[in-house]
């Protein structure tokens, strides 16, 4: 079983309050990007190099007709395989041995982009257009390296976002499903095996977000 740390998301607990959206952006000293309002909960529409994590919003039927809405609050899984490290020559991207955290440094800007965004199965790496250098989340890996709890866990005042020991968040994410199974039979962690941010959904995965559990 792999060593380090993983971040359980609870999207049963998830009200979309963007806290997490905010503390990412606070935290990492990232600029705001001007939107456009259209007409859909997202804002911004999408991640880029200078937005790490957004809140997905999606809205449709059941079989039954009965609506539904899913809030996702996407950002890198941190794999433990991680496929965007296929397109390293060097240690343009590295995965820290002591937490897992998977970081791209500013050598990512002598990668080819297309390359390194189709090794990712969550569409995640994004490229400054001026720079070519390349980012995502880090994990907060400055943070939990000081003792300290990833940034949007430390802002969601729901629970939905937890963070610990791997082993640990496994057990808690089995016991979670379990209990979440009695009222929603569809729930599901998506790739707990495979990723460091386990996320649980009570609905198909592909209702919530196209690239949610993988392509």
């Amino acid at each position: 079983m792999a060593s380090g740390y993983s971040i359980l998301v609870d999207t049963s607990k998830c009200t979309a309050c963007r806290g997490c959206q905010v503390a990412c952006k606070q935290w990492n000293q990232l600029p705001g990007v001007e939107t456009k309002n259209l007409g859909a909960y997202e804002n911004p529409q999408d991640l880029s190099f200078e937005t790490y994590k957004i809140v997905r919003y999606s809205e449709g039927l059941n079989g039954g007709g009965k609506p539904y809405w899913h809030f996702f609050s996407e950002q890198c899984r941190h794999c433990l395989s991680p496929g965007c490290m296929a397109a390293a020559e060097k240690d343009e991207i590295i995965q820290d041995e002591k937490t897992g955290a998977v970081i791209f440094t500013p050598k990512t800007k002598d990668l080819d982009f297309k390359a390194t965004l189709e090794g990712c199965p969550y569409n995640i790496p994004r490229q400054d257009a001026k720079t070519k250098t390349m980012a995502k989340c880090t994990m907060c890996f400055d943070r939990i390296s000081n003792g300290m709890i990833p940034a949007c866990v430390k802002s969601c005042p729901t629970g939905a976002m937890t963070f610990g020991e791997r082993d640990k968040i496994l057990q808690a994410c089995k016991t979670r499903v379990a209990d979440l199974k009695k009222s929603f039979p569809k729930a599901e962690a998506i790739n707990p095996d495979d990723v460091r941010v386990i996320y649980i959904v009570t609905d198909d995965p592909r209702k919530y977000w196209k690239f949610a559990a993988g392509k």
